[in-house]
């Protein structure tokens, strides 16, 4: 049954370890239950349906992930994405709330569309390999940006750009020791290592003042304020042109990069090298983003932190299952969840930053015309904070390197065309 259902396999995996990986996930992506409210509030949105939107598009959406794709990725809304909903849509336009999440249910729509025309399919397959094995490298990266940036180990410089934090305070501090003690538990391979990192930090933190405990059991608010308050006056604007362009190409290369990269660190394909239920997996995102419009929330997508469950050996649906049950769980115990302080969940990134650096030595840095590519894909996606960015100028260094030197036969159609499509939103 759970074969059937989750596509489990006994011979690859346990189901206890399958749980583990599944709350391991959610603990290191339970902030979107805070963050995410906190940012689309900002446009006049009700936080608390926010909060209670934002738990349930995660549950559903990842548990159409688990029993349709089959694939241990979780789902919620995106973040970069519900920035550019408050800041840029409404925020930057002027244009409401209402109107954002228009732009957000036609974007979705669109993507349906385009998986039945297996269009997005066909995008990921004219990548090249070196790029590929970037993607997951870069998301690596990427991740492990986030944690140090999340514990203040590394903080925003007006001259630099960025520098190193200051250290002495406890969340730092305690950063540091559980990026330590969850190493340790990885070298002695104690299973659960990284949700036993999670719980110990929370834990120590209760004395440093660091996990501040707000109850336990609370009820969840209704969603009534922003349900269903979709806005049709002005979608033939162009401004809705740009809106809604922006968010599918954003929405459509985050997607891609984090299946990608996650498939590829947990070893996910076909005997014929793709991806399992690609397909599957796209419909779900897209059909996610159109219903999580209507609830009352900007673009879900796959969330890149799903590589934290695949670390400690999530490989089917079943990961996913246990995360959409704990997003569920969270709508009652919502206190408790959110008292998980960052300090607890920063190691778990930056530990998964290191252990998606292994695709790196499928990269031959000998052969510039793959390695140049490969690290301009890599550096771009936590020095521009986004996947989609690491794989455009990735993908464009290869096609230009590769059409300009006596490796031209290397590049196909297809990458010439998704070349010019990236050039052109650029230019555009």
């Amino acid at each position: 049954m759970l074969t059937k259902l989750f596509g489990f396999n006994p011979n690859t995996s346990t189901i206890r370890t399958e749980v583990v990986a599944g709350i391991t996930t959610f603990l290191t992506m339970a902030y979107i239950l805070a963050v995410n409210p906190a940012i689309l509030c900002e446009t006049g949105m009700d936080k608390g349906a926010l909060f209670t939107t934002t738990a349930l598009m995660a549950a559903i959406a990842t548990m159409m992930m688990a029993t349709i794709a089959k694939l241990p990725f979780a789902l919620a809304p995106g973040m970069g994405l519900n920035a550019f909903f408050a800041y840029t849509i409404c925020l930057g336009l002027g244009y409401s709330w209402q109107f954002a999440l228009t732009a957000v249910f036609i974007e979705g729509i669109i993507f349906i569309l385009l998986t039945v025309t297996n269009l997005r399919e066909m995008i990921v397959y004219c990548l090249s390999d070196s790029i590929k094995n970037a993607i997951s490298v870069g998301i690596g990266m990427f991740i492990a940006y986030i944690g140090l940036q999340n514990s203040g180990i590394i903080v925003s410089n007006s001259a630099t750009q960025v520098t190193l934090g200051g250290l002495g305070s406890a969340t730092p501090i305690l950063t540091i020791v559980g990026t330590i003690l969850t190493a340790i538990l990885l070298v002695k391979r104690v299973k659960g290592a990284l949700l036993i990192g999670i719980l110990a930090i929370t834990l120590i933190g209760i004395p440093c003042g660091v996990t501040s405990m707000q109850g336990i059991i609370s009820t969840p608010p209704s969603i009534e304020p922003i349900f269903f308050k979709l806005e049709w006056s002005n979608i033939f604007t162009t401004d809705m042109l740009i809106v809604v362009s922006t968010l599918l190409f954003l929405d459509l290369f985050d997607t891609i990069g984090t299946l990608v990269g996650v498939c590829n660190k947990a070893n996910i394909y076909t005997p014929d090298g793709k991806i399992p239920r690609l397909k599957e997996a796209f419909m779900v995102d897209a059909i996610a983003t159109t219903l999580g419009s209507i609830m009352g929330t900007s673009t879900v997508t796959t969330f890149a932190e799903s590589a934290t469950g695949v670390s400690e050996g999530g490989r089917s649906g079943i990961t996913a299952a246990v995360t959409s049950l704990c997003f569920l769980a969270a709508l009652i115990f919502a206190p408790l969840f959110l008292s998980i302080p960052s300090a607890a969940t920063a190691p778990v990134l930056i530990i998964v930053g290191v252990m998606m650096m292994e695709s790196v030595t499928k990269i031959d840095f000998t052969n510039f015309a793959d390695a140049v590519p490969a690290f301009i894909c890599i550096i771009m996606m936590p020095l521009s904070y986004s996947i989609s960015n690491g794989i455009i100028f990735g993908h464009l260094a290869f096609v230009a390197i590769n059409l300009c030197t006596d490796n031209h036969k290397r590049v196909s159609t297809g990458m010439i065309v998704l070349a010019v499509i990236f050039l052109l939103r650029f230019l555009l």
